[in-house]
């Protein structure tokens, strides 16, 4: 079990927008964890890509989510967009 820690989200954003981050960084440690569905993923993506629209906001919430937890969405992202499986399972080596 990972230690707890908190999300990196921005106090700015609506209860909804903090959901739809929220929702991603989830699916993005159970891809790591025990995978999870594709389209699940991919549509949770773009839900966060209608909060977080520009690529250097985006690149610093990875780098931030993966500081604290380990995980990088841009790996996960980039299997799930590669990927013609429905699961997405990334194996620590």
């Amino acid at each position: 079990m990972k230690p707890n820690y908190q999300y990196p989200l921005d106090m700015d954003w609506s209860t909804d927008d903090m959901i739809k981050v929220t929702t991603f960084y989830q699916l993005v440690e159970d891809a790591y964890e025990h995978g999870v569905d594709r389209d699940n993923l991919l549509a949770a993506y773009r839900g966060f890509k209608s909060v977080v629209p520009d690529k250097a906001t985006e690149k610093q919430l990875g780098r931030d989510f993966e500081d604290v937890s380990g995980y990088s969405l841009y790996t996960v992202v980039k299997m799930a967009r590669a990927g013609v499986q429905q699961k997405v399972r990334v194996h620590l080596s």
